[in-house]
């Protein structure tokens, strides 16, 4: 379980059939609470296995499912990622429930700036947008965002000036792809509502 709020940024040091290295900013994690072997992290906003490495990077098995469901399969060396540790019961849940299980990829339509904030434009695929609302949560790359403006499978996402410096957002461009995780609230109201007239 995560909330959205992204920890720090990383970089990919190799991408190798199906295992993905990263290399941690210094000091991430701090030393009183070093990585644990099997702990979830969130690279992007996918819930990952931790394994350990002698090389000192954050090394994970990915599956073939991973790939086509997500954007991890378009990292480079040297690509920004953002990461998350998961959250434990007494933390702040400062953004929303994520649980790192990505639903599809969302386009990017178009970026602008308005002094110094910027305003993201993205599209869904096919039916994705019935579960954006005005003001709703929705997670980006693993970021904790609101739902502005949807109208039908697209919607926009005010970017402060604090997420544009410490997220990988400030690297995406028109055209690129980044995962969404629909609001999970939202995906069991619609399933429970599919049974009630059972």
């Amino acid at each position: 379980m995560f909330t959205g709020l992204v920890q720090v940024v990383g970089r990919v040091e190799a991408v190798e059939g199906l295992r993905l290295q990263v290399v941690a900013p210094p000091l991430w994690p701090p030393a009183h609470d070093p990585w644990q072997e099997g702990e979830s992290i969130a690279i992007q906003g996918v819930c990952l296995t931790y394994l350990p490495d002698a090389s000192n990077l954050l090394t994970f098995d990915l599956s073939e499912e991973t790939l086509a469901r997500t954007t991890l399969g378009d990292l480079r060396p040297g690509s920004p990622v953002n990461l998350e540790r998961a959250m434990r019961p007494n933390d702040r849940l400062g953004g929303h429930i994520v649980q790192g299980h990505v639903d599809a990829t969302a386009t990017v339509e178009s970026i602008a700036e308005h002094e110094g904030s910027w305003t993201m434009r993205f599209r869904v695929p096919d039916r994705g947008g019935r579960y954006l609302i005005d003001k709703g949560s929705v997670c980006l790359d693993g970021v904790s965002l609101t739902v502005v403006s949807p109208v039908e499978d697209t919607f926009e996402v005010a970017i402060i000036p604090h997420t544009w410096a410490n997220t990988s957002l400030s690297a995406r461009q028109a055209g690129d792809r980044v995962n969404v995780e629909f609001d999970v609230l939202a995906k069991h109201v619609e399933r429970l509502l599919e049974y009630r007239g059972r």
